[in-house]
């Protein structure tokens, strides 16, 4: 009997021995899977973060929301000489956003320009850039999108006229025009150029509206050459030409201090840049804002300080006195602000006299100003804006022009005169 209860004991000491290992591999299995589960919901947490980011670089919700309407639920209508294009609900609503889409379906999206289903997306929404952007960074952005809150909105279907509403055609102009392909850096530049190169060629979509397009609306190059921004009465200036709004000559800090604030000692932002900087470029981290200055300032460096000097002929007597008209009217309405000699206000209200701006060939941009008045972005760098009011209920037409011709040829500046015909044809558009 002892040796029975001896045996006994031993087979429980083993029992006991075994299920202690057990409970201590199940503690620590539990503890190992906690522990993954609590890095996981970090990554996430991590990515969402991030995403969060990248979307504001991107200025996503600047597009898919309409005024007064709620965040990235779509519903802004876009108009373009093809049609008016109305951005999709891209929150996490099941029914009438993304919540059904995947990672692949979102990245499908974004590099190849093709909705979940397969269908072909028109390039207003600009995969033509999107493509360029990494595959971690449009997860991130994705994992952002699926995290904010569902909202059910279903939004107006496209409204794009014939022949472009044939979907074939869209297929062609594919071909023709969309190269598909993730941003691969210039091994000869620096991490910084890289960097800002990827942001202004990808997510930046610089390209959309710094460049010209051709009938088809296809971007005739990738060098930021500038033109008229599709669906808008504004020109976008050429960032690659010093004689519009290169800045090869600027210093970094200055240039990151327009892209951040709005405005600087000789410059100001306004119009749809204005906007851009307000919702977007204002919230790049300052390794991010002063690679895109590096990049920027790289485009017109060899050009700064090597602009053609050129001749005017003589003014004739009738052409002073028309734009003797227009300085009165400047003295009267402009000059408290921006200075009897066009010299302006640094850091407040522009100059005129050599303001590269106001000299571009097509004067639309200025006569919009006078009209419609504007303010540079409200940003944390700026908080308090100082602004210009509108004109287009002071002057009439014929004053208008009369004031952007003296503009744009007085201290110096010679370029084209306007007319009242110009002034009303750029009352169109936003």
């Amino acid at each position: 009997m002892r040796h029975l209860a001896i045996k006994y004991n031993i087979s429980n000491c083993k029992f006991d021995a075994l299920f202690l290992a057990c409970m201590v591999s199940l503690l620590f299995f539990s503890i190992t899977q906690a522990t993954c589960a609590i890095a996981e919901e970090s990554d996430r947490s991590v990515d969402v973060q991030h995403g969060a980011y990248l979307a504001r670089v991107g200025n996503c919700m600047g597009c898919h929301t309409t005024k007064g309407g709620q965040p990235f639920a779509g519903g802004r209508k876009l108009s373009t000489t093809f049609g008016i294009f109305v951005t999709p609900n891209i929150t996490s609503d099941k029914e009438t956003g993304i919540g059904l889409w995947s990672q692949q379906d979102f990245w499908q999206a974004l590099h190849q320009g093709k909705s979940r289903d397969g269908r072909l997306l028109y390039p207003a929404f600009p995969y033509t850039e999107y493509t360029k952007v990494t595959r971690q960074d449009a997860n991130a952005i994705f994992a952002y999108l699926q995290s904010i809150p569902s909202v059910s909105q279903s939004n107006p279907p496209n409204d794009i006229f014939f022949p472009y509403n044939f979907k074939p055609l869209l297929a062609i102009w594919r071909i023709m025009y969309f190269r598909e392909g993730v941003y691969k850096p210039d091994q000869s530049k620096s991490d910084a150029w890289n960097r800002g190169a990827y942001l202004v060629q990808g997510l930046g979509h610089c390209n959309a509206c710094h460049t010209t397009r051709n009938v088809f609306g296809a971007s005739q190059d990738d060098t930021l050459s500038g033109g008229k921004i599709m669906g808008t009465n504004w020109n976008a200036p050429s960032l690659s030409s010093y004689q519009e709004a290169g800045i090869g000559g600027w210093s970094i800090e200055e240039i990151v201090e327009l892209l951040a604030t709005g405005i600087t000692k000789r410059a100001v932002a306004s119009g749809p840049m204005a906007t851009v900087i307000r919702q977007s470029l204002q919230y790049l981290s300052q390794d991010d804002i002063n690679g895109m200055a590096i990049y920027l300032k790289a485009l017109t460096e060899d050009e700064a300080g090597k602009v053609p000097g050129v001749r005017f002929s003589v003014m004739s007597g009738s052409l002073k006195r028309h734009l003797d008209f227009g300085g009165q009217l400047y003295e009267k309405h402009c000059q408290t602000c921006h200075g009897a000699d066009g010299e302006g206000a640094p850091g407040i209200y522009p100059a005129l006299a050599g303001n590269r701006g106001v000299l571009m060939s097509s004067p639309l941009n200025t006569i919009r100003s006078v009209l419609n008045g504007g303010y540079p972005p409200t940003t944390t760098g700026n908080p308090r804006p100082y602004g210009m009011p509108p004109f287009q209920q002071i002057l009439h037409d014929e004053e208008v022009a009369l004031v952007v011709s003296y503009i744009r040829n007085a201290w110096g500046n010679r370029s084209s005169l306007v007319t009242a015909v110009d002034v009303d044809r750029s009352k169109g558009g936003d």
